[in-house]
């Protein structure tokens, strides 16, 4: 897109590869006063499977991974659904992914919270779930590498406002930021990333964050953050759900008799209005990738680190880190697929047959044909459409 003449941002050489120290822990009343943390440790010593180049000295440009829904295991309301060896090993495989970029983020599928009681389920409900993972988990997202994780999705409130505020703490003693707890001042993460402050803005359809569904309002938020910020990221929770919500549809999305968004709509206008990422989440299966503007648009990331209470075969257990590649404008200029399973009850393995690569290729051209980005067959994500 077109940058505006307001955005104000101005080029900057970066020399060598910065590894910044990690972010100081604080409390919850340390995350009112603003939300913004310190980057990444040093991580030099770790290797990745396949990730593409960080910051050289000739490439001045800002890496994001990004994963979709993870619920590492929720003891409600018995153990049974909980992982081996506490769920310390769910995130292992992304992990070089994640700490070898500059911006590592996804979204959270529940609270944090070691009790409390949710009202949401009634005991003859069938199919409902309330998820609440240990507040100790925190620590396991932080030792993966993720910066910031959205919390603005269908379960966020599944324990209540008791629950929204015990996960806003525990990812703050964590030092990982969070996006999308209310549609005020827990709305936008800020962060400075290689000499750029990022922003990154959760929306979703329930009360308390920011909604799809109001786009004046949407645009409003991405206009603030982008006065604010040099570049802005927009996370979505939105859309239909399972194998047969692979595609996006230009129109609302109804599901469970929710409004969840004209994801297309909401999409291209927040870019309209300053964003420059726009990462979705919530069918639970890949979707569909799009370049309008010069920014890249993901509808749907997929289930991530989703443990023990889905069914996962087929779409709904393929999955990927996507990784993007960012010039200092935000404009979208290359990125990479990295393609995983979900095996058993959610373990992460990476895939050789490509199988998210083909299917997320598969789906931008039949949704997009006219912007969908060139995906070549090992994942490579090609700015051209």
């Amino acid at each position: 897109m077109t940058i505006r003449s307001d955005k104000g941002k101005i080029t900057v050489f970066i020399f060598g590869i910065v590894f910044f120290a990690a972010c100081q822990f604080g409390s919850e009343n340390s995350s009112e006063s603003g939300n913004s943390g310190a980057p990444k440790n040093d991580r030099a010593n770790l290797s990745s499977p396949s990730p593409s180049p960080k910051f050289t000295p000739s490439s001045s440009r800002i890496k994001i991974a990004a994963g979709g829904d993870v619920m590492l295991g929720s003891p409600v309301p018995n153990d049974k659904h909980m992982p081996p060896n506490d769920g310390k090993d769910l995130l292992k495989p992304v992990t070089p992914i994640f700490q070898l970029a500059d911006l590592a983020f996804a979204n959270l599928e529940g609270p944090l919270a070691d009790g409390g009681i949710s009202e949401k389920c009634k005991p003859e409900s069938k199919f409902c779930f309330a998820f609440r993972m240990p507040t100790r988990y925190a620590a396991y997202l932080k030792a993966a590498g993720l910066d910031v994780v959205s919390v603005a999705n269908n379960h966020a409130l599944d324990f209540g406002d008791a629950g929204r505020a015990s996960t806003r703490k525990a990812l703050d003693a964590a030092g990982i930021k969070h996006a999308g707890s209310d549609s005020g001042k827990f709305s936008t993460a800020y962060f400075e990333v290689n000499g750029k402050t990022i922003a990154v803005i959760g929306f979703a359809h329930n009360r308390v964050s920011l909604n799809i569904n109001n786009i004046v309002s949407a645009r409003r938020a991405v206009e603030t953050a982008d006065r604010n910020a040099d570049i802005v990221i927009v996370s979505f929770h939105g859309g239909s759900e399972g194998t047969n919500a692979q595609r996006v549809p230009n129109r609302t999305e109804v599901y469970l008799n929710e409004e969840r968004g004209n994801l297309p709509r909401f999409a291209r206008a927040v870019v309209d209005a300053g964003a420059d990422l726009v990462l979705g989440h919530g069918p639970h299966v890949l979707r569909g990738m799009e370049i309008y503007k010069d920014r890249l648009i993901a509808y749907s990331l997929g289930n991530f680190a989703i443990y023990g209470w889905f069914k996962l075969a087929g779409p709904t257990a393929t999955t990927l880190v996507l990784e993007v590649d960012l010039d200092q404008e935000g404009k979208f200029i290359g990125g990479k697929i990295h393609p995983f399973k979900l095996r058993s009850w959610g373990f992460l393995t990476p895939d050789k047959t490509n199988a998210a690569v083909s299917i997320v290729r598969r789906l931008s051209l039949l949704d997009f044909p006219g912007s969908a980005p060139v995906i070549s067959g090992n994942g490579i994500i090609d700015p051209r459409s």
